[in-house]
């Protein structure tokens, strides 16, 4: 979008009226006149998706599937809802009239205002959900298993005026994933590839939707020793503690969004800690590796576990910081970090847990395993 108006500017901002509506001739000459810088970015493209597309066939012939993320709503400022903006909740002079976001909770009294425009249901559900089915079969062409960030938004989502400066004013807004999801499973025949990021307020509507498909959710080990961030203190039913996991989902000892288990331990109270080794029964010479290990042999069907875990690193990996706009997505693995010493150690704990079974098709076929 910074290629017109203020350096920066959204393209429903300070574009000329002309190309922010797509009018057909202004959309042919700027191709004309920007020719050459076009070509740079396709071929930028494609040497990227010849060399994505030769790694990834090598990790396939390794048995090694990739999961990639899927959020579930797009930025104001994206192609999408520039060259489609009937399927999304735009007045007629392209701005949002309603955003998306999430309630006041426990964790935050305004709510969190993120500001993605909306989907006008109505249009997607018209022409068959077909960008919707494109934007999957994009994604999966890419990877081989997807994670919908946000999976609650496809029974509803907070619907927040887009005026509004905080998320306090939303309301509760249907969505039709069921029809979609179904639409997505004929088309795509067979079991969907997909599991559901359920974390946060989760209501029975989300619950039912998630298991009528088939799709398995997540678990947040870290959360189950953590007091604050699960908001159920520390209680031996909290359902992100390994014993309370049911075989189909997917464990993480912490996401992206999660401190690296080591950065946790770090800052963790007295009590927590103190949980944390009464729930192990004993006291390990290495605690994040225990951790590691209770993710490893719980009953999920599929554990991820990050290399920062794996490596036992500490805050000045963390990936990322929720609500933040700097210092994130910076940590990156060295090629000296790896050796023999930690590919024996995990492949030891992948064949004690059964955790080396051969790649089925779905994210819950064949053996557990460990992605």
């Amino acid at each position: 979008a910074s290629a017109e108006g203020r350096p920066g500017s959204a393209w429903n901002e300070a574009w000329p009226a002309s190309l922010a509506n797509r009018d057909a001739a202004v959309l042919a000459s700027r191709r004309e006149t920007n020719a050459a810088s076009l070509r740079i970015v396709e071929v930028e493209q494609f040497l990227f998706r010849s060399q994505w597309d030769e790694l990834r066939s090598h990790a396939l012939a390794k048995g090694v599937r990739i999961i990639g993320d899927l959020p579930i709503f797009v930025a104001m400022d994206s192609a999408d809802a520039w060259a489609h903006p009937h399927l999304f909740q735009l007045n007629d002079r392209g701005q949002p009239t309603f955003v998306a976001g999430v309630p006041p909770d426990y964790f935050s009294a305004d709510g969190q205002l993120w500001g993605n425009p909306l989907y006008a249901w109505e249009n997607h559900e018209a022409d068959g959900f077909s960008w919707w089915l494109a934007r999957v079969e994009a994604a999966l062409s890419l990877y081989d298993i997807l994670r919908i960030d946000h999976f609650r938004g496809l029974a509803a989502c907070w619907a927040v005026p887009a005026a509004a400066t905080t998320a306090k004013s939303g309301s509760w807004e249907a969505a039709p994933g069921e029809r979609l999801l179904t639409a997505l499973k004929t088309r795509l025949g067979g079991e969907l590839p997909i599991i559901a990021e359920d974390l946060g307020f989760i209501t029975d509507d989300v619950r039912k939707l998630r298991d009528d498909f088939g799709l398995p959710g997540m678990r947040i080990l870290q959360f189950g020793f953590d007091a604050r961030e699960s908001g159920k203190g520390l209680d031996p039913a909290n359902p992100f503690l390994p014993h309370n996991y049911p075989h189909h989902c997917v464990v993480y000892t912490g996401t992206h969004d999660n401190d690296t288990l080591a950065g946790w331990l770090s800052g963790a109270s007295t009590e927590e800690l103190a949980f944390v080794r009464s729930y192990l029964g004993y006291e390990p010479e290495n605690l994040v590796m225990a951790i590691v290990r209770e993710a490893m042999k719980s009953a999920a069907n599929t554990c991820v576990i990050p290399m920062q875990d794996i490596l036992g690193l500490g805050r000045k990996a963390r990936m990322n910081v929720p609500g933040t706009s700097g210092g994130n997505w910076t940590w990156r693995l060295s090629p000296q970090a790896l050796d023999g010493t930690v590919a024996a150690s995990m492949r030891a704990l992948s064949q004690i847990y059964s955790r080396s079974g051969p790649v089925g098709p779905g994210p819950v076929q064949g053996a557990p395993r460990l992605t």
